[in-house]
């Protein structure tokens, strides 16, 4: 398959239809997870998979069989060794089973630049699911872009910091990495990261985090599929970074091994 900026999806291991795309654009109750592929691999393979069987489990009240995902996965990539690849999972009314789609992509790289971020009310309903109609989320995306921003971070009753539209935030002040302890979903970049920060000398904790108190700290970085990158001003808030503290990160992070599909 030749990359493209359009997709090439897939359904239960065929070409999807117009019928198959169909259904889905009038049933938005699922989930997805989203990864990068590179060489044949993806980061945080287990934890993908681990992920798709506890919504499945909780959405639809049953399980999600692994080697079915992995072997999708691998059908609908075909040749294709870099890429982006979403598994969403529907199960229609009716249905014995869940169906799942796959979309392949062209990769996406990460952009390192410092990041700036645009304070926003709103907090994910379920939000340890990656379920479907981010539609808050991409409307927050789309007001903090227009104003300068490059993403929206999402602040709940009592300015409590959760995450952003579209990654996790950590912040560090002065001592610890703190992962703010609000509703939000775990990422897998996240999940990947936080058992491994206190092994480099960089101590790991969940703690509360108000948008008051953001310029009590030095520093911060976002995560996601794409990687880590750092934060420089959320609304007003300059930050003053550290270096050697994303260096590391981002060092731990280039360390995960790619998991073979």
């Amino acid at each position: 398959m030749t990359a493209s900026p359009q997709p090439y999806i897939e359904v239960d291991g065929r070409p999807a239809t117009e019928a198959d795309l169909r259904l889905r654009a009038l049933d938005t109750y699922g989930h997805f997870t989203a990864m990068q592929v590179r060489d044949g691999g993806v980061r945080g393979l287990a934890l993908h998979l681990a992920r798709l069987d506890a919504s499945t489990r909780e959405l639809f009240g049953a399980p999600l069989d692994g080697d079915r995902v992995r072997h999708l996965l691998r059908n609908a990539l075909g040749d294709t060794r870099d890429a982006s690849a979403r598994v969403y999972v529907h199960w229609p009314d009716g249905m014995a089973d869940a169906t799942l789609m796959v979309t392949v992509r062209p990769p996406v790289f990460l952009d390192e630049r410092a990041q700036s971020l645009m304070s926003v009310p709103y907090q994910r309903p379920l939000a340890h699911v990656k379920h479907l109609g981010g539609f808050a989320q991409t409307h927050y995306g789309r007001l903090a872009r227009r104003a300068g921003f490059d993403d929206a971070l999402l602040v709940g009753p009592g300015g409590v910091v959760s995450e952003t539209a579209i990654a996790n935030i950590a912040l560090w002040d002065g001592d610890s990495v703190i992962w703010p302890d609000a509703p939000a979903l775990t990422g897998i970049t996240m999940a990947l990261l936080e058992p491994l920060l206190p092994s480099a000398g960089l101590p790991s904790a969940r703690r509360k985090v108000v948008s008051g108190d953001l310029s009590s700290y030095r520093a911060a970085f976002v995560t996601n599929s794409h990687g880590v990158a750092p934060v420089a001003r959320i609304d007003e808030t300059v930050l003053p970074g550290d270096a050697a503290v994303l260096k590391t990160v981002t060092e731990l992070y280039d360390q995960v091994t790619w998991d073979r599909l």
